[in-house]
């Protein structure tokens, strides 16, 4: 909140700027003036020093120039927002007067408003109270997948005097309980849940040069197969693959499953595999094992002409990536399947990748892939053994080291 989001802020003003100064010829003189007076000038709360203020300004540039090249369409985002974009802290220390605060219309930029429940403390505190005590660490709410143990917000708030009068000796199996509930619940409703495909256009006519496209970044509800509202399977254009969480898996329309997730589907009448692959934080080098299998797997039935899902715990993380990477590897720069070829004499850079990552996102869009896998990725297919095996990837392994000749057997 201090640094990051201040800083996609200022660089998505420049982004609409630029993309201003570059249709200049086209538009009217008072759409000009809006250009002129877009303020894109770098907002940071007091609290961060001169020093990296300045460091921070020497990069917003190159930073920019990175955003446009990456294919994110800035146009949709020029047309749509009114004002620029400007941060606004709020803690447990800002005091607010209602009644002075003015209407949100007459500011002159869209705020940002970045509500923080943390104190606003630099080191850690220990605090008690009349029955327990703890070290208070601001920030410590990050990466809650470390801690969480699958509680989601929801979930918490719709239970939080049970777990708070549970207390800490009990908390952790009152979550279990709640979440195994929950997950109960929720297989029961998607078994009666309709279902409906739908497959937008095709990808986007080219990745080479994707700064120069019209598409947006993110689809319309056509992108998408909608599951019970609040889940869906995510089809990556008509090139037959599919992203979704595990719990919805059985509900595609498809003919193959590939199981990125930790726990197997039961009882799948499907072509189907289950390469159990943890988070990168877990297990630095479980999705760089797993890959090459994924690869030749998704290889030899995309080849036959069968749709695949690509399936993981949440739908974000892993199966976004193994997506990415048999869409590198295995797909042209139009978004059409050949088997490898275009990769062969493809020079994957880390830029051309970003390119293909906006590209699924424009599809799967609750997509969250991790740094560390999104580097494993790129590790493995800029290896000297990758080319080699995009072009033989049924050779690359022992038969049957992955696939079973059972579809509803998961072989581990």
């Amino acid at each position: 909140m201090s640094k990051t989001i201040p800083i996609w802020s200022c660089v998505l003003n420049r982004s609409i700027v630029n993309h201003f100064n570059k249709m200049s010829a086209g538009i009217s003189s008072l759409e000009n003036k809006v250009a002129c007076d877009w303020d894109c000038s770098l907002h940071l709360p007091l609290w961060v020093s001169r020093t990296e203020r300045a460091s921070i300004e020497d990069r917003l540039e190159g930073w920019t120039h990175q955003l446009e090249a990456s294919g994110a369409d800035i146009e949709s985002l020029a047309v749509s927002l009114k004002k620029p974009l400007r941060p606004l802290w709020v803690s447990q220390s800002t005091v607010i007067w209602l009644n002075e605060v003015p209407e949100h219309d007459s500011w002159d930029f869209t705020p940002v408003i970045l509500v923080n429940a943390s104190s606003s403390i630099a080191n850690v505190q220990r605090r008690t109270t009349s029955e327990h005590s703890w070290n208070y660490i601001a920030g410590a709410g990050d990466d809650e997948e470390s801690w969480a143990r699958a509680l989601t917000p929801g979930l918490f708030w719709k239970h939080a005097y049970d777990l708070v009068n549970a207390g800490p000796d009990v908390c952790n199996q009152k979550v279990a309980e709640i979440i195994e509930r929950d997950r109960v619940r929720r297989a029961q409703r998607g078994q009666n849940a309709p279902q409906i495909s739908i497959k937008p256009a095709r990808i986007l006519e080219t990745t080479s040069d994707l700064s120069n496209t019209s598409a947006p970044l993110y689809p319309d509800s056509e992108g998408m197969m909608h599951v019970n509202n609040d889940s869906s399977v995510s089809w990556i254009s008509d090139t037959n693959l599919a992203v979704c969480a595990a719990e919805y898996a059985t509900m595609a329309d498809v003919e193959c499953i590939l199981n990125c997730g930790v726990e197997s589907i039961s009882n799948c009448q499907r072509i189907y595999i289950h390469l159990p692959i943890t988070n990168s934080k877990m297990d630095r080098f479980s999705f760089l094992n797993n890959l090459p299998c994924a690869l030749q797997f998704a290889k030899s039935n995309l080849n036959k002409g069968r749709r695949l899902l690509i399936c993981c715990n949440d739908g974000e993380d892993i199966s976004v990536c193994v997506c990415l990477a048999i869409l590198i590897s295995l797909f042209d720069d139009r978004g059409f399947f050949d088997d490898g070829d275009f990769f062969l004499n493809f020079n994957l850079t880390k830029l051309e990748l970003r390119k293909r990552l906006v590209v699924v996102c424009k599809y799967v869009l609750n997509a969250r892939p991790s740094r560390g896998n999104l580097r494993q990725v790129f590790m493995h297919l800029t290896s000297g053994k990758a080319a080699q095996q995009s072009q033989n990837l049924d050779d690359s392994l022992p038969p049957h080291s992955c696939m079973h000749s059972n579809p509803t057997v998961a072989v581990t």
